[in-house]
């Protein structure tokens, strides 16, 4: 059983780069993968620009200001250079409730870690196992002012590594639970330095995977709770264009040493000690709001996993359907990231607000 947990636990914590280093190490790291292909194609940002269903993860607060039911879907054949049968899927579902003055939303994500061989101590093959992780989040936002919306994400977590060998009793299976509170502005009237900024500009804050301790048999480790801040620039808006910029921030609010991690709160405090922060920036490019294209690019320090890659996107809407695709080009070469690609489906089925 040690064995074939300490091989699952392995690979799951290369399911994506490292999110750790002398900042100390984090538990079902597939919180921090982005699940949608439009973000994800400006290099991973989406904090101030949480603008549809997809909200529930970059900024609930963003939830807020739909009006609409929507439903999105992601797939993602993940680290390809890997060329093993890891996958991560998404869906996401939510609509705004008049009753309740603002939106609900569910999603569901699945990370499939693929199979492993079980072998005992002297090397022997005794069978094999699968392994996955995943988790199931209920959200809610609301407009707490015109240009302000804030929100929460309530998450369940499952991760199973691995199960119980014969003669033990413990399998290789941890359970907990997270909140996400985001805020996101986007004010109607702002002018800085006679720059008119009205419906221009939008900022976000979101706090995510905020919980207990992930435990497997005797070992545990934190969530990899993250602090996102974003800022959004609407350039170009007209009949035929729509060119907006965004940047985020991201800092990994763990804290961890050879005597342990920080629990929280302490963390949110100590984990500003760990060196450098997470840096996305990207651009979206709209042509009569029917074919898109994206382009970002997304650096971390080397103390972080140093994860370096510039990233593409394109879109096309038709109707009520969006089709996003992305694609990760790594600046360093023979990367596990190289190559990854992500395709989403949006479908908008109109509004709820007068129902």
């Amino acid at each position: 059983m040690a064995r074939t947990l300490v091989a699952a636990l392995l690979f799951a914590s290369v399911s994506i780069p490292p999110v750790w280093a002398q900042a100390g190490a984090a538990a079902v790291p597939f919180l921090l993968i982005s699940p949608d292909a439009r973000s994800s194609g400006m290099g991973e940002a989406g904090t101030a620009i949480a603008d549809n269903i997809n909200a529930i993860y970059w900024n609930p607060g963003g939830l807020g200001f739909l009006s609409n039911r929507q439903i999105a879907l992601s797939f993602s054949r993940w680290l390809p250079q890997f060329n093993a049968d890891l996958f991560y899927s998404y869906i996401t579902a939510g609509q705004y409730f008049p009753q309740l003055d603002g939106t609900v939303a569910v999603n569901f994500i699945l990370m499939n870690l693929g199979e492993f061989v079980r072998t005992d101590n002297l090397g022997n093959v005794l069978g094999t196992f699968r392994s996955n992780e995943f988790t199931l989040g209920v959200s809610y936002g609301t407009l707490i002012a015109d240009d302000l919306g804030a929100g929460i994400q309530l998450r369940f977590i499952r991760s199973n590594l691995a199960p119980a060998a014969a003669g033990e009793s413990v399998a290789g299976v941890g359970t907990s639970g997270s909140f996400d509170l985001g805020v996101l502005w986007k004010p109607s009237r702002l002018t800085v330095g006679g720059l008119d900024l009205g419906k221009r500009l939008s900022l976000g804050v979101n706090l995510q995977n905020v919980g207990p301790k992930m435990t497997y048999r005797n070992e545990a480790d934190p969530l990899p709770t993250n602090l996102r801040l974003g800022i959004g620039i609407q350039a170009i808006r007209d009949e035929f264009n729509d060119l907006k910029f965004a940047i985020d921030i991201a800092k990994l609010m763990v804290r961890r040493d050879s005597l342990g991690s920080d629990a929280l709160p302490t963390s949110l405090v100590t984990a500003w000690r760990n060196p450098g922060v997470e840096l996305a920036m990207g651009m979206e490019y709209w042509y009569q709001q029917t074919v898109a294209l994206r382009l970002g690019y997304f650096t971390e320090p080397s103390r972080l996993g140093n994860r370096r890659f510039i990233t593409f996107g394109a879109g096309v809407r038709y109707d009520m359907f969006t089709l996003d695709f992305n694609y990760i080009n790594t600046i360093e070469e023979n990367h596990p990231l190289a190559g990854t690609m992500r395709f989403s489906l949006l479908v908008d089925l109109g509004s709820t607000a007068q129902q």
